[in-house]
């Protein structure tokens, strides 16, 4: 069994929901992630929220620190989990349920963690 990273990504963070439905959202998320759970499947995960956020670049061997990332970037990683599967097919079966996806242009990305392989 290996592990994969399910990362959630918003094709446009300017889209603002309205409180009820963020909270509509949530729950969305937390059944999908209780089901993974109960299939002893589920390792952890967060979401990724704008506050307090730092970018660091490398510009001409100077470490340069920004605010941000910001919600209006075109596109944003609202969170991540990490799942056990038998395969990517498994990992991508699970992505496919994800509340994330009722979201236009939205997408759920699939990466096997790597362990031990030379990283």
């Amino acid at each position: 069994m290996e592990e994969f990273a399910l990362i959630m990504r918003h094709e446009d963070g300017k889209k603002t929901a309205s409180p009820q439905q963020i909270q509509v959202w949530m729950k969305q998320t937390m059944d999908w992630i209780q089901g993974i759970a109960a299939q002893n499947k589920f390792v952890s995960g967060t979401g990724l929220p704008f506050d307090d956020a730092r970018v660091v670049t490398n510009k001409n061997s100077k470490k340069i620190v920004t605010n941000g990332p910001f919600g209006e970037i075109k596109e944003t990683i609202g969170g991540f989990i990490v799942v056990k599967a038998n395969s990517v097919d498994e990992a991508v079966e699970f992505a496919k349920d994800c509340p994330v996806l009722q979201g236009d242009g939205n997408s759920m990305e699939v990466r096997k963690i790597a362990k031990g392989e030379g990283t």
